[in-house]
């Protein structure tokens, strides 16, 4: 909710008004209440759990009760946990929720056949079971995608720009851009095995190769396509080649550069596993596939619980990067 604040020869700006007593209440017992009816499920359907995971699983789910009742109690004097809490606690609540419908069709009803789709319980035992080999399969797998993530990035700027801004570097490259970028990178695999030194290096070029094309086809539309008033305008002060290139047609490129880098990030993740699942012996992908040769799909869903958190958050963190450096959209351009 919002209120307008009037004052005289000023600009109306809009106001985060506080939320209601009433809906902030209703609010602050949605986890508390979806806690406890997954306990109650989970006490129900225990017979058909192991021991260990019925201690794990009950263990989180009293953590959570306590935590849910502790920041409700800081939110009275923290106004930012209040904020925070008014936005993202009914999805926290609805989280806990799908876990006891997980619960309740798995061990509880069997309507999913065994072993294929485990329960709650079970995937959060075999995450703390693995837990060493799944901290070192994460540890490969982000050195293995930062590696080629970063030299994917470079080498697309690198090549955008030139494309984008010289004609002949326009005349040679696009040609070849149009050849080789639509192959998808997994389809090297083959041959980045054949030539490579070493698997690291395979997987880092792979992943490099998948990113390097839709962060270069973004750069140089956005080089490309720079207003033409701009340059005239830096000309006019006397802006050589260089002050052009970098002051002002990459940073008025950059709206589409980084959809190409949120593009390239989604391409790499998939690059990512399927390197690690061929070629490299480590990683989140390489485990997925060890995981799921022994049929231990609870250490399959572990392991895809954790690619959805890491992944997420490497997303969130680029958005958190695009905010700062495109700040000056906000209010121009609906994000």
């Amino acid at each position: 909710m919002t209120q307008l604040v009037h004052e005289p020869n000023r600009i109306v700006t809009p106001v985060a008004a506080p939320a209601a007593p009433g809906l902030l209440i209703r609010t602050l017992v949605t986890v508390p209440l979806a806690v406890a009816a997954a306990m109650v499920v989970q006490r129900m359907v225990a017979r058909n759990e192991s021991a260990a995971a019925n201690h794990v699983y009950g263990s989180l789910l009293w953590g959570a009760l306590a935590a849910s009742f502790a920041l409700s109690l800081l939110q009275r004097w923290w106004a930012g946990l209040r904020r925070w809490m008014v936005g993202m606690w009914p999805i926290v609540a609805a989280a806990i929720v799908t876990l006891t419908v997980w619960t309740s069709i798995t061990s509880g009803f069997r309507w999913l056949p065994l072993p294929y789709f485990p329960s709650p319980a079970s995937v959060l035992q075999s995450l703390v079971e693995d837990r060493e080999l799944l901290f070192d399969s994460t540890w490969h797998s982000l050195l293995l995608l930062f590696g080629g993530y970063t030299t994917g990035v470079v080498i697309a700027l690198v090549t955008g720009v030139c494309i984008g801004w010289f004609a002949p570097a326009r005349y040679w490259g696009m040609p070849i851009l149009k050849l080789l970028g639509p192959i998808p990178a997994t389809a090297w695999i083959p041959l980045a095995m054949v030539l490579s030194p070493s698997q690291l290096v395979s997987g880092i070029g792979l992943i490099a190769l998948s990113v390097w094309f839709p962060v270069t086809m973004l750069t140089i539309s956005g080089i490309a396509n720079t207003r033409a008033s701009y340059l005239d305008v830096a000309r006019t002060l006397g802006a050589g080649r260089a002050y052009l290139i970098f002051r002002v047609a990459i940073p008025a490129a950059l709206p589409s550069i980084f959809i190409g880098l949120f593009m390239g990030l989604g391409t790499s993740f998939l690059t990512l596993v399927v390197a690690e699942t061929v070629g490299v012996k480590s990683g989140l992908g390489w485990y997925l596939g060890w995981a799921q040769g022994w049929a231990e799909y609870g250490k399959v869903y572990a392991a895809l619980l954790i690619m959805a958190g890491f992944f997420s958050t490497i997303m969130t963190i680029l958005f958190k990067v695009r905010d700062r450096v495109l700040g000056w959209q906000k209010g121009v351009i609906k994000w």
